[in-house]
Formats: structure tokens, C-alpha cells, sequence
């Protein structure tokens, strides 16, 4: 039966007649129906039912008032509703439905002990049944990120399947192996944030709870207790909320619990207690539970045949956060917004191609391998808890609170007991927080729901705020951030049952839940405990001001450190920059309000440019300056004497002396070059500026601007050369030579040819009019000259485009927002040492860290990711760097197998293969760089092959690469 919420919600609407009550009733099913489901888009209705059928509900349009069979006239159904699919597959009652978040697959479960996922997007297609419970499964419930899919049966487990190959994640069974007894429905669900699984129906201590499932490792140390009888149903709501008016505090989870018992429980992820408890809302156990969109209202219904609707305001459950703050903490917690939305990714595809069997075994394989290191490391990592605090042993303290439960007896005479945290010392592993994945950088802006949950004390590696002090202080005092301590009150009894003392490495928002959340008791007698943690003793705004870097899990301490600190150099990119404003040749400063600051009277220049700060300009702060500036770049200063090194292998060192001897009224200069041991020296008229060389070449610039080259034994190879102004770089590559003047023109010349590849360009193209000047000059092994500028570009100059080309950017917000972590081979793949990586600097791990940062929704940052290693790959060509541009090459198509762009990774494989049967009209060159490119296409197949969606493009190029090769 379909519903009109108006009368529900405002009593005024129930009284007027012309409102109807019931929009619907639909008599398709042939027997009890269990369960419906609204689709996530709004649309569609899956119902199942003991007919063994799911069917699908679609509203359709009114042809005119229909009635009821069977019925009087006043039930007219008002909407019509049609049913556009049945699902016929299970041979048992219909338990439960659920629909996949966006709506791509429907799951339905049943007493015949399968899961069956269906495709939403084409009904009836099957996609998968998943079969491995042993009793009647009972509930279902999706990870809102789409990754996993969780089922509870009868047969005491609870079971978590992978959508990626629908082959089981994790069985969980301890928390219910001493449930007796059976449930009508055990409907679990999964928090809005991904991180927590709460089930139905498992026992704690013989005493019914609903057991907290940690996404982080699928521990089982937390659980919702309090109800009399076996839990039945546990809804989240949809929503994350934050508190009102507190914009820093902490976002938290709200969720319903029904019971055997007839009474609903609502609990805030942020409080101790319940927020409510309703008892006997019915006459029999609770069915199902479901939150109204908004969340602020719930809808129960019991075997009674009721439904009951609850309301809540804002000032009691919170706010709630929009979709884009939802999704934020998805993209931060997961690097992906909320879900897998491409049915081609289904995984029962048929793999046609023995060699894409392989790679698909290959990739299982290390996905495996990788999951079991990364449990070990977790392992490793974990501060073991001890069994006695403060003198007392934590059995004692157990048995103190045991002693202390509260009792009150209601006006009919029944006992009602406060539940109590009733704890069982685990391991004390408590996962990484919520936001451990999301470095924090100085400065930087820290989104608001993020502030109270990062640990001011990076040094320890304990988290010292959210009121936990690290285990090995002895005072056990709450510490709280701004400096104030409050010491956990004691009495003769033990502790005071409010404030359980807590102790862990990493809070989370859920973790800090408190004495309702009891860990997991073990059956080992006699080591049992109370341990929780300790929230609402602390202010947390006093923790917006102790934001600190939060270590990533792939990066050693210091490592992260580096990387931070050179991330916030490039974003907080010179203010002064951006106060600079172009108006026709002249620099003007926006003025400031208030007496202006002595040093801001005249604006300073770099030192390159003439300052012409007439008087009357002053007083304005404003610098007046000739439209066609002429570059003057720094020149090196004339020494008595220098030596360098200019080769390791081998190793060849540099002695200049100005003004050795004097002959014929000029003085001449010595320069003495060492290789491996066997020296020569040369004498010339003139003082030498500057020096430098290679294991090929060495390059002399005199005071007299004229530039002489010698080989490696002292040999000239070319005549001296008049350079139009002073040097003021000199470098030498292999066999190649490189002068930047003063006046900001780039020579380079190929010593071995006897011919210039660049020739006489400026850098006025590249240098725009301001106080910008060149920071670092470099010549590769290639003989392409590179250029980085103060403002944080680099430029190389292209001879075969002829033209300078922008290789990097540390201002770039590519660079900065793309995420291609997931691309690299291993998290710590080193980039290869080449002009590319010398020039970005650990610009790039920068990258890897905002990424997390980045509120960009998926789609957007898939685009930057696809820029910027675009850009990687241009670049490294026009270096003309071949480990690099291999190195960018295949994160590349890792990143397009990954998501999903096959015409690019078409396009990529089609100009790699080149033309199969050679003909006069083809341009294509079978080498890039000195790589060939069918080798290059043999390195990009196994990447394909481990997505089953492109077994096609495979295939395809697989069988085109031994065509070529057979020819």
C-alpha cells in the first residue's frame, strides 16, 4: 500500500475529506509481502514476498479512479501504480530487497539460503546469485560507496560480498555463535559514511545487542546494548550530521534500533545514551524501520499490522550536511565519490582470451597480497592495551560497575535498567580515523567537519585530543587541547560509569562513542574489562588551533613532513603576486587603508630591472617603467681563482686562475683540467668568468664575452665565440653546450655536429614584466635546454616545434588536485630521475596528498587527473626524456583502464600499433624517443587485460601485435 505522508505529517490535512489517505493498493503478490524498497532516484518500488517474486513499481499515468477489488467505493486508489518487471529466480520466500546506491543493481535474499543481484538497469537480467549462507538469510544491506554488499542469515553469520567479482569479502560469526532462538527479519544496515556495519540479533554476555562491524579490518569490538530481546532491525539514517551552530564539530551518524521487544532505540553517534528510547510503541516485534529523506523522520511498522511515525527536529538529531559535504567525506575517506555507476564493470563477464584469464588471476593475486601485508603492518602498528589501570585490574572494575547498574521501576511496576558498558578487553586496535587518509597542511584550509578529529600532537603518534591521553601516561587525565586537564572522577567504587576510561591510538567519529559501545567479549574467563572512550569531557574548538600534519599511511614521518611543507609553499604562492595588478606598462600595488608601511612606498623590483621611481610616484607606492623592458639577467662574479668538479664518471675536475703571467701587456689566464688521474692545462688572454663541462666537453666564458669549447683531453673543438652579452649560465650535457646571456638569450650547441640546435632565442617570451627572473637553469642529456622562472614555471625550448614549452607549474591546480595513486605500480613507485622529475620536484607527491584534500566531485577530478598526466606525457616527449615519458605512458593507460575511457585508451593503443600492412601514405614513425612503440603496446596489454570491460580491446591489439610480429 502506497501512502499520502500529508495527513501523517499535519494533522489539519487528516481532517479534510478531500485529502485522500491511501494513494495505492497493489494486489499483484500471491502471498505475504516481507519487504519494500524505494530506488535511490525515487522511481521504482521493489516488493518481495513469500510468493517466492520480486517485482518492480512504477507509477503510471491516471486513466481514471481504479477500485480495489473486493472493496467498498471509498477505497478508490487515487495513483496507479504498475508492476513493470517480476524477478523470478528464488525458490523460497522473499525476505528482503535492497537497491545498490545510484541504482545500479537490486538485491534480493531468501529463505532458500541465496542472495540474487539483479541488473536494475536492465530487468530481468540476472547478474550474480551468491550462495555460501547456510540458513535462511534475512537482511541486506549495501556499502553506500558500493564496494561491498552484506547479508545476515539464520545460520549465525554474517556475510560481506565484493561487487567487483561477487565472491565473499569476510563471514562474521562470533558475535552471534550464542544466539538461540530465531528472528522474523534480521535487517542490518550500513552507516551513511561507509565505515560501520551494524547487525541484528547478536548476543554479548548472554545479553541481546546489535554488534558494530568495523569496515577497517571487519573487527567486531563495539556494540549497540540495552534492548531486552533480540534485535531485529537497524536503520541508519541517510544523513550525516554535524551539531547545530557549531560549525568545527565533529560530523556524526544517527541510527534507529527495533527489537523483539517492542521498543525503538535512536542513537547519536555523538552521545552516551541513547538519544530516545520508545517503549511499547506496539503490541509485537518491530518489522522494519526507514528513514524519511530529509532524516528527520522515521517510519516503524510491527507484526502488529501498524506503522508509526516519529518526527524530529533539527535542534535534536542536528544538521544535516548537503550532498556535496556528504560526498567530500566520501572522496576523502575513499579518494572516490560514492559509487561504482557503470554496469559494464559487472563481473560474471565470460573472459574470452586465455591471456586475459591470466592477468585477471595476476591482479587477484597481488590484490590479495597487498591486503594480507597491509593487515600485517596494521598489526605491527597497534599499541597493545594492559589489563590494569591505575592499580585496579580490570576485572575488578567490572565487577564494581556490575554492582553499580541502575535500577528504576516505571509506574506499572516494571524494572527498567540503564544499560551499562559491560566491556570485554580486546586487542585495543583501534583503525585509522575517519580522516587519517587526509593530510592536513599548514595553513592550508582545513574543511570544517575535519578540525576536531585531527590529533594536535604529531610527534607521539597518540592521539592526545578528543580527550584521550596516550596509554603510557600514568595521570589518565583527560587532556584537553586548550591546556586544561580534568581527571577522570574516581570513586570508592571504581569510575564513575559515564566516564569509562578510553585508550587508543586513532579516534574515530563513531569510536567515540562511550560506555553504549562495549567491545566484544571473548571467550577467555577472567580477562574482561570496561574500557571505552571518553567523549564530551573536552572543549574541541580549542583544537582549531592545533592543526597539525596528519602522517599518510604509505609515507615514513619525515617524508610527509617534506612533502607538506613544500605543498604549502606552492599554495601559499607569493601574495605579492596577486596584489600586482598590469595597467599599461606599469606595475601599480593596490593601496591598503590606514597610513601605508615605510617598506611599501616604493615597490621593490627585482634586481634585473632599472627602478625609476620618480618623486611625485612615491608617495602612491606606484613604479612607472619603459613598456619594452630589456632582460638583465645576474652575471657571475670575476674570481682570482675557483675549481669545480664537472664529472663523477669519470671523474674530472676544473682549476682556473685568473692573471697567471703577463705577456705583451695581456694578461693570460690558466685553466688545468684533471681526468681520471691524466691532466692537461690551456692558457687564454682573457679572465675566465666561468667554467663548466662533461665527461665530453668543457666549456670556458670569458670577461671579454667570448666562449671556448675543449674536449675532455684540452683539445679545441671549436673556434672562440662573441656572445652579444655577458654569460650569465653555462652548462654542458654529454656533448652538448648551453650559454644564457644577460640580456636573456638561449644558445645551445652540438659540439659533436659542429651546429647549433637553438639558436640565439629570448627568454622576453617567457618572462613577463614584473620582478620575475630565472631561479635555475638546466641542459638535459638530449641538449634541450630548461628554464625555471621565480614564479614557479618551468619552460623548455622545443627545436623541433621551435618554441618554448611550460613543463612545469608548482602553481598548477592539476598538479595539485590530480590523483593517480591508484595508477602507480606500487604506492612508492619511484619517478624516474630525469629533467621532468628535477623540474617538478616532489611537486608530484604533493599532488598524490592534496588529491585527498580535494572536494572536487569525481567527475571533475577524473578530468584533471586525465590533464595532468596528459601534460606528464607531453612533457616528457618534448624533453625528450624516454624513461619518463615510458613512466607516464603506463600510469596513463593504468589510469584510463581504471576508469573506464575507451575511445582515449582505443585512440592510445591505435597510434602505439601503427599501421599493420606498410603502405606509401603513412606517416607513422615506429619509435618515439628511441622506445618502440609496439614494444611500448606490449607493456600496455597486461594493464588492459586487468579490466574485463576492454577483454575486446585486448584481444584485438593482442592478435594485431602477433600478426606484425609473424610478418
Amino acid at each position: 500500500m502506497i501512502w499520502n505522508m500529508a495527513p501523517v505529517l499535519r494533522e489539519d490535512d487528516e481532517k479534510k475529506e478531500h485529502i485522500p489517505k491511501m494513494l495505492c493498493q497493489m494486489d499483484n503478490h500471491l502471498a505475504c509481502v516481507n519487504c519494500v524498497r524505494w530506488s535511490n532516484n525515487g522511481l521504482y518500488l521493489a516488493s518481495g514476498g513469500d510468493d517466492k517474486l520480486v517485482m518492480v513499481w512504477k507509477r503510471a499515468a491516471l486513466i481514471g479512479p481504479s477500485t480495489v477489488f473486493g472493496s467498498s467505493s471509498k477505497l478508490a486508489n487515487v495513483e496507479q501504480w504498475r508492476c513493470v518487471t517480476i524477478l523470478r529466480n528464488h525458490t523460497g520466500d522473499v525476505m528482503d530487497v535492497a537497491w545498490s546506491p545510484h541504482d545500479v543493481w537490486l538485491a534480493s535474499c531468501s529463505v532458500d539460503n541465496t542472495i540474487v543481484i539483479w541488473n536494475a538497469r536492465k530487468f530481468p537480467e540476472m547478474v550474480s546469485c551468491l550462495r555460501g549462507h547456510t540458513g535462511l538469510v534475512k537482511g541486506l544491506t549495501w556499502d553506500p560507496v558500493g564496494k561491498y554488499i552484506a547479508s545476515q542469515a539464520d545460520d549465525h553469520s554474517l556475510k560481506v560480498w565484493r561487487t567487483v567479482d561477487w565472491q565473499m569479502e569476510t563471514d562474521i560469526t562470533k558475535p552471534f555463535s550464542e544466539c538461540g532462538g530465531t528472528t522474523h527479519v534480521l535487517r542490518l544496515s550500513w552507516s551513511p559514511d561507509g565505515q560501520y556495519l551494524v547487525s541484528a540479533h547478536a548476543m554479548n554476555n548472554s545479553g541481546p545487542t546489535a554488534q558494530i562491524v568495523e569496515r577497517d579490518g571487519w573487527r567486531t569490538n563495539m556494540d549497540f546494548v540495552g534492548h531486552r530481546k533480540a534485535v531485529t532491525v537497524v536503520k541508519f539514517n541517510p544523513k550525516i550530521f554535524k551539531k547545530k551552530q557549531k560549525s568545527s564539530s565533529c560530523p556524526y551518524c544517527c541510527c534507529a534500533v527495533g527489537s523483539k521487544d517492542r521498543s525503538l532505540s535512536v542513537w547519536l553517534t555523538s552521545l552516551k545514551r541513547p538519544l530516545v528510547v520508545i517503549h511499547d510503541l506496539f503490541d509485537k516485534s518491530i518489522m522494519d524501520i526507514s528513514w524519511t529523506l530529509t532524516g528527520l523522520g522515521i517510519l516503524v511498522c510491527s507484526m502488529d499490522g501498524t506503522v508509526a511515525y516519529l518526527d524530529f527536529s533539527q535542534d535534536e538529531l542536528g544538521d544535516p550536511l548537503n550532498e556535496d559535504e556528504k560526498n567530500t567525506i566520501h572522496q576523502n575517506i575513499y579518494g572516490k565519490s560514492l559509487a561504482i555507476t557503470s554496469t559494464e564493470q559487472l563481473s560474471n563477464t565470460v573472459i574470452e582470451n586465455p591471456e586475459m584469464l591470466k592477468y585477471q588471476q595476476e591482479r587477484s593475486a597481488a590484490a590479495a597480497t597487498a591486503q594480507s601485508s597491509a593487515h600485517a603492518a596494521a598489526e605491527q602498528a597497534t599499541p597493545k592495551l594492559t589489563s590494569v589501570v591505575n592499580g585496579e585490574s580490570l576485572e575488578d572494575i567490572r565487577k564494581n560497575l556490575l554492582k553499580k547498574q541502575v535500577e528504576t521501576r516505571t509506574a506499572d511496576g516494571r524494572r527498567r535498567i540503564t544499560p551499562l558498558c559491560i566491556a570485554q578487553l580486546d586487542t585495543g586496535d583501534f583503525s585509522p580515523a575517519l580522516f587519517n587518509s587526509v593530510p592536513i597542511m599548514p595553513g592550508a584550509a582545513v574543511p570544517n567537519q575535519l578540525t576536531p578529529q585531527l590529533s594536535s600532537d604529531s610527534s607521539q603518534g597518540q592521539a592526545t585530543s578528543l580527550g584521550l591521553r596516550p596509554p603510557h601516561d600514568p595521570l589518565l587525565a583527560s587532556c584537553a587541547p586548550s591546556g586544561s586537564a580534568k581527571p577522570l572522577e574516581e570513586n570508592k567504587e571504581g569510575y564513575k560509569a559515564s566516564l569509562l576510561l578510553g585508550s587508543a591510538s586513532k579516534i574515530e567519529p563513531m569510536k567515540a562513542l562511550d560506555s553504549r559501545f562495549t567491545e566484544r567479549s571473548k571467550a577467555t574467563p577472567g580477562v574482561t574489562s570496561a574500557i571505552t572512550s571518553i567523549t564530551g569531557m573536552t572543549p574541541l574548538d580549542g583544537l582549531k588551533d592545533s592543526v597539525s600534519t596528519l602522517k599518510s599511511k604509505d609515507e615514513s614521518s619525515s617524508d610527509s613532513e617534506d612533502k607538506t611543507a613544500n605543498i604549502n609553499k606552492n599554495l601559499s604562492f607569493t601574495k605579492r603576486k596577486a596584489e600586482l595588478m598590469m595597467e599599461g606598462g606599469e606595475v601599480v600595488e593596490k593601496r591598503k587603508k590606514g597610513r601605508p608601511r615605510k617598506d611599501k612606498m616604493a615597490v621593490s623590483m627585482a634586481p634585473p630591472f632599472p627602478q625609476a621611481t620618480p618623486p611625485s610616484d612615491r608617495d602612491t607606492g606606484r613604479v612607472t617603467m619603459s613598456p619594452a623592458a630589456v632582460l638583465k639577467l645576474p652575471t657571475p662574479s670575476l674570481q682570482k681563482s675557483f675549481s669545480l668538479q664537472v664529472s663523477t664518471e669519470p671523474s674530472v675536475f676544473l682549476e682556473v686562475e685568473n692573471e697567471v703571467s703577463q705577456v705583451a701587456g695581456s694578461k693570460l689566464s690558466q685553466i688545468r683540467c684533471s681526468r681520471d688521474g691524466r691532466d692537461w692545462d690551456t692558457l687564454l688572454p682573457c679572465s675566465i668568468l666561468t667554467a663548466t663541462g662533461s665527461s665530453d666537453v668543457i666549456a670556458v666564458a670569458c670577461e671579454d664575452r667570448m666562449l671556448s669549447v675543449f674536449s675532455s683531453c684540452g683539445r679545441r673543438l671549436l673556434p672562440a665565440m662573441q656572445l652579444a652579452t655577458a654569460p650569465s649560465a653555462l652548462h654542458c650535457s654529454g656533448h652538448y653546450v648551453m650559454v644564457l646571456t644577460s640580456g636573456g638569450a638561449v644558445f645551445v650547441w652540438d659540439v659533436q655536429k659542429q651546429t647549433a640546435t637553438v639558436k640565439n632565442q629570448s627568454l622576453q617570451t617567457i618572462i613577463p614584466v614584473g620582478d620575475i627572473t630565472v631561479s635555475q637553469t638546466l641542459l638535459t642529456q638530449q641538449g634541450v635546454p630548461v628554464v625555471a622562472l621565480t614564479n614557479g614555471k618551468s619552460y623548455c625550448f622545443s627545436s623541433a616545434l621551435d618554441t618554448w614549452a611550460l613543463i612545469a607549474d608548482k602553481a598548477d591546480s592539476l598538479v595539485q588536485c590530480a590523483d593517480f595513486r591508484s595508477c602507480l605500480t606500487t604506492h612508492d613507485a619511484p619517478v624516474p630521475s630525469g629533467p621532468l622529475a628535477v623540474m617538478q620536484g616532489r611537486n608530484l607527491n604533493g599532488g598524490r596528498l592534496v588529491s585527498r584534500l580535494s572536494t572536487a566531485p569525481h567527475q571533475l577530478q577524473q578530468s584533471l587527473t586525465s590533464s595532468f598526466l596528459e601534460c606528464q606525457l607531453a612533457s616528457a616527449r618534448v624533453l625528450l626524456s624516454p624513461q619518463e615519458y615510458r613512466y607516464w605512458l603506463l600510469i596513463y593507460a593504468r589510469f584510463l583502464v581504471t576508469e573506464g575511457s575507451e575511445y582515449r585508451l582505443r585512440e592510445l593503443c591505435k597510434e602505439l600499433l601503427g599501421p599493420v600492412h606498410k603502405s606509401a601514405a603513412s606517416s607513422w614513425e615506429p619509435t618515439t624517443l628511441g622506445l618502440h612503440k609496439r614494444d611500448l603496446l606490449r607493456e600496455v596489454l597486461p594493464v588492459i587485460g586487468q579490466n574485463l570491460r576492454f577483454q575486446r580491446i585486448f584481444t584485438e591489439y593482442q592478435d594485431q601485435l602477433e600478426l606484425v610480429r609473424s610478418k
